[in-house]
């Protein structure tokens, strides 16, 4: 299976379909073997099956031994099949990366339902900042965003429940539900000493992909707010509409943007840059790695450009602002991006009572310059803040800043 077949971008679906859940760079792939967990039941089998030369399982049979023979709840293990996946879970989170999960039957159907749009949200991007739940952006004209729920905010209860430990596919399936509930979601800012609860009602999640329009008669402000399946087709069209229009030069935002399918920042960059140059390059576990280049295009190179971003922005919009600063040394604007710099894999194990799922980090990004986008997020060149007050003000420093370095 080739890289591009295997790309499948789950995030962008996920957050315009629900607007809950981080999940980027997705790829997919089914594991079909008979030596999987697919027949644990009430007794544990296969016990030596597929078992690596190189690991002592002793001291995990010796513990579960002990454990059916001294726990005093008998009746709690008689469903061998949950402990092997709380054993299987516990070694997953022992790599200590927050994208890679392991989703038992239940949690993967409930990851499937979210995938093909089965339950509304509440327009909420999550990521993992320092091993806490945060909010990478709020989507725009979503009950989060009308809410004032801000990107960089804490997420420390749902439904009055702790959710400083949760995982983001536990987070994900909690926020989502059906169109027209409510979900209760307490926040800690930057800043502020207290916690605020927020009481969102779900809703269908639809994304704008791109806009734009003409500032001071010559400026081109083009808003981009997604990378999915609708973005290369959109930007097409408004590229022929900034060709025909009075613009001789280029703002683009990419704050709040929490990125999407890989191969759509790539189209979109081959719009500003020359044939064959690289975007971004994925590195693997054995140091092999693939770069990723535009094709030839490059009808908007010749406009004068300056790129606004934000701690909301992640991924594929990270891998563009990169890709423009580090071939065209493009200004980056605004704060340094959220730092979501890698490819998750996904790989189905058949059971007897459904799918279980593992979702594992196969690779990083880094920018042309060899940047690590996972460890480092963008940094932009002329940091400027823009403040809760600004924004309930409606004053963008800075956008005012783009303006005037583009002039």
């Amino acid at each position: 299976m080739s890289n591009l077949q295997k790309r499948i971008a789950l995030i962008v679906l996920i957050a315009a379909l629900l607007g809950v859940g981080f999940y980027s760079g997705l790829r997919f792939e089914k594991l079909r073997s008979d030596n999987s967990a697919e027949k644990i039941a009430t007794e544990i089998i296969n016990k030596n099956a597929g078992q690596p030369s190189s690991v002592d399982f002793s001291l995990f049979w010796t513990v579960l031994d002990k454990l059916e023979e001294k726990f005093v709840d008998q009746g709690k293990l008689t469903d061998k099949r949950k402990l092997v996946y709380g054993a299987i879970e516990g070694m997953v989170n022992a790599a200590d990366d927050p994208y890679t999960v392991f989703l038992e039957p239940v949690e993967s159907k409930k990851f499937e339902e979210q995938i093909q749009g089965s339950f509304g949200g509440v327009g909420i991007e999550l990521g993992i900042r320092k091993n806490l739940l945060t909010v990478i952006t709020p989507i725009k004209n979503t009950p989060a965003e009308k809410a004032g729920i801000l990107a960089g905010d804490i997420i420390t209860k749902i439904d009055d429940k702790d959710a400083t430990n949760l995982k983001i596919d536990e987070a994900v399936s909690q926020i989502r539900g059906k169109k027209g509930t409510s979900v209760k979601l307490t926040l800690q800012r930057n800043g502020t000493k207290e916690p605020k609860d927020f009481v969102l009602v779900r809703d269908e999640i639809k994304i704008p992909t791109v806009e734009w329009k003409l500032l001071d008669d010559q400026i081109a402000y083009l808003q981009l707010f997604t990378f999915n399946r609708n973005t290369d087709a959109d930007f097409s069209r408004i590229v022929k509409e900034i060709l025909a229009s009075k613009a001789d030069r280029i703002i683009l935002d990419l704050r709040n943007n929490p990125g999407g399918i890989l191969d759509s920042a790539v189209n979109l960059a081959s719009w500003f840059l020359d044939p064959n140059q690289t975007v971004v390059t994925e590195k693997f576990y054995d140091g092999t790695q693939t770069s990723l280049q535009t094709s030839k295009i490059a009808e908007l190179k010749k406009y004068p450009l300056v790129i606004l971003i934000n701690k909301g922005s992640a991924s594929a919009s990270e891998i563009l602002a990169g890709a423009l600063r580090d071939h065209r040394g493009i200004k980056v604007v605004g704060e340094t991006s959220f730092g979501k710099g890698s490819v998750q894999e996904l790989v189905e194990f058949p059971t007897d009572v459904g799918k279980a799922t593992l979702k594992v980090t196969i690779a990083k990004w880094y920018t042309p310059n060899g940047i690590s986008i996972n460890d480092n997020g963008i940094k932009p060149d002329i940091e400027v803040k823009r403040t809760e007050e600004d924004i309930t003000n409606d004053k963008d420093p800075q956008l005012d800043k783009a303006k005037e370095l583009i002039k």
